[in-house]
Parts: C-alpha cells; structure tokens; sequence
C-alpha cells in the first residue's frame, strides 16, 4: 500500500469551495479518477483521506496538503497525479505527489501573502508599521469558552512588507498546526482597529506549509 500525500493548488473560483464541500469535491474526484484508493473498513465502507490544514472560505493557496493510501504499490506518483488532474474542478490542481514522510503534527506554521488596497496606500504603510512596532497586537477571537483576548504579535513574525503606490504587500508567516492556528484576517481586524485609514484586503494567499525549522512540510 502507498501512502500518498499530494499537494494542490486552490485559486480562482475555487477558492470559494469551503472545507466542507471540499470534502465532497475529493469524495467525487477519487471515484471518477478510478484510482485504486484505500477505504476504511467497517459497515459503511469510504475512501480514506484526510486535509492537513483547513483554509478559510475565500483564501487562495498553493500548497493545500491531502493524505489519502493506494492500494497497488507499483503505481508511479505520476500515474496519480494525472489521473487526479485529468478530473479535479476548475481552479483545483495537484502540483506535487509523493509518499508521505513527515507526521501532520510536524506543521508549525503557515506562510501567507496579501494586499492591502487602499487610496493612501502610504498612510497605511506607516500604520501598519506603527502597528507592529508595539509591544503587543490585540484582538478579539472566539474560542470553545468565548471570546478571548488574545495578543498574536508573539507568533507573528512579518517577513515583507512593502508599499506598491497602491497597495501595502505583506508576507508573514503565522503559528498553523494541530494547536493554534492563526490567519490574516486577524491582522487585519486588529489594524482596521488601529487606524482610521480606509483599505480592502485583496489577493489573501496560504504560499507555504512549514515545520518549526522553517523547512517546507513534506
């Protein structure tokens, strides 16, 4: 039996498929691709396969991670891959298979890229300077037992931030994994609540899935 891991891209339309339809979408890619996938044994037998990381509904990526077994270990990675290509959705594509090396909770964080569009993009950029000059980064988030103060700069770590004449470009990697997951909307409802200044998020992508060492997930 091989156990695969393929990562895939999700951009353009697709990236408004939620998690959870886009469990149905691989459930309907897996039987049409006619690939000998494994299933679960049991009373209600289904294909076995799983998502490292959920990605937020509207959120591109190039590096989705999807775990699933083949049967015939003489199958080649490329084999797979065609076959999945040949029937993924529109804005869906595997870019890389290989046999899994690493356990999921290796993944420690998540590098992300955006813009921030706004009309005085240079106002912006020092707000967004001031911002993360400060000691702390404050926001509201929802957990099990409520809302929660929760200060995010600790786990932030910004790797670019530039202004385009149009737009502030940011790079940033943030702590993802079986633990704390952190994603760009927090950022940005904690800067919306720094500055008066008006900017609409645009092109919010996940670029990278990476361990504690910063090496890439595999």
């Amino acid at each position: 039996m091989l156990r695969v891991r393929a990562t895939f891209e999700k951009k353009g339309r697709a990236k408004y498929i939620s998690h959870l339809d886009l469990n149905r979408c691989m459930l309907r890619t897996f039987r049409r691709s006619r690939l000998p996938i494994w299933y679960t044994e049991g009373f209600n037998p289904h294909p076995y396969y799983s998502f490292a990381l959920a990605l937020s509904l509207g959120f591109e990526s190039d590096c989705e991670i999807l775990d699933f077994n083949i049967t015939d270990d003489q199958m080649s990675m490329e084999t797979i891959r065609d076959a999945l290509n040949a029937v993924m959705p529109e804005g869906m594509r595997i870019v890389k298979v290989a046999e899994q090396k690493q356990k999921i909770t290796a993944i420690a964080k998540a590098e992300y890229a955006f813009s921030l569009v706004s009309e005085d993009s240079s106002a912006l950029y020092d707000a967004v300077q001031k911002m993360i000059s400060e000691p702390e980064i404050l926001i509201e988030k929802k957990t099990k037992k409520g809302i929660k103060t929760v200060d995010i700069k600790p786990e932030t770590e910004i790797l670019s931030c530039t202004d385009s004449g149009r737009s502030v470009d940011i790079t940033m990697y943030l702590p993802a994994g079986t633990q704390t997951n952190f994603n760009p909307t927090l950022f940005i409802e904690a800067l919306r609540r720094t500055t008066d200044i008006c900017f609409d998020p645009e092109n919010i992508r996940r670029t990278a899935i990476l361990c504690a060492d910063n090496t890439i997930f595999e």
